[in-house]
């Protein structure tokens, strides 16, 4: 990560916006101490909530059923042996 001191982050903002915009984190410091991170916006992302497409989907009952016939062309028919 880049320290730059408060003056070049004043001086040089749009230069490291562009930078932070390409992934960097810059520490930006104020009398040689760290008091602030320039970091890329990442929006909130909103939780998920269990059973909330109720009503709106429907599942077949044998959704995970195996079929043999498939089941065997991937691990390969032990019938043959």
């Amino acid at each position: 990560m880049k320290t730059v001191n408060m003056h070049e982050a004043k001086t040089h903002l749009s230069r490291l916006v562009d930078r932070v915009a390409k992934g960097e984190k810059i520490i930006i410091g104020k009398a040689g101490k760290p008091v602030a991170v320039l970091g890329p916006y990442l929006p909130e992302s909103v939780p998920r909530r269990p059973g909330s497409l109720k009503g709106d989907i429907w599942i077949s009952e044998e959704f995970d059923a195996i079929d043999e016939g498939i089941a065997d062309l991937f691990e390969g028919s032990s019938k043959e042996d």
